[in-house]
């Protein structure tokens, strides 16, 4: 399993670019995952987890494990962190994805 936990949003449209969920970086995680591994985000920012959703859906040998093809409950094994702290005390909600690698 690979976490990437609240990774910086990077808010800005002309810092998008810099936000580490892009295709290559996904591709990378899947090549240092077996069969079966998972690739486990969350973030409290919603347009970096929409960001994430359209990235990680467009690529071929992962599947969600979403029921609903979106986001996952926090797992309780998921640690609370001070950004997720943080968000909450903002009012942002928190987005958890979960893929696993299929090929």
């Amino acid at each position: 399993m690979v976490q990437l936990f609240f990774p910086d949003p990077w808010h800005k449209a002309r810092h998008n670019k810099r936000r580490i969920v892009q295709a290559p970086f996904a591709e990378l995680v899947k090549s240092k995952l077996k069969l079966g591994g998972v690739f486990h985000m969350a973030t409290d920012w919603e347009q970096y987890a929409e960001h994430m959703l359209e990235v990680m859906s467009s690529l071929d040998g992962y599947r969600n494990r979403s029921e609903s093809n979106d986001y996952v409950p926090r797992p309780e094994s998921r640690p609370v962190t001070k950004f997720e702290q943080r968000g909450h005390r903002l009012g942002h909600g928190v987005w958890d994805l979960m893929f696993e690698r299929v090929k």
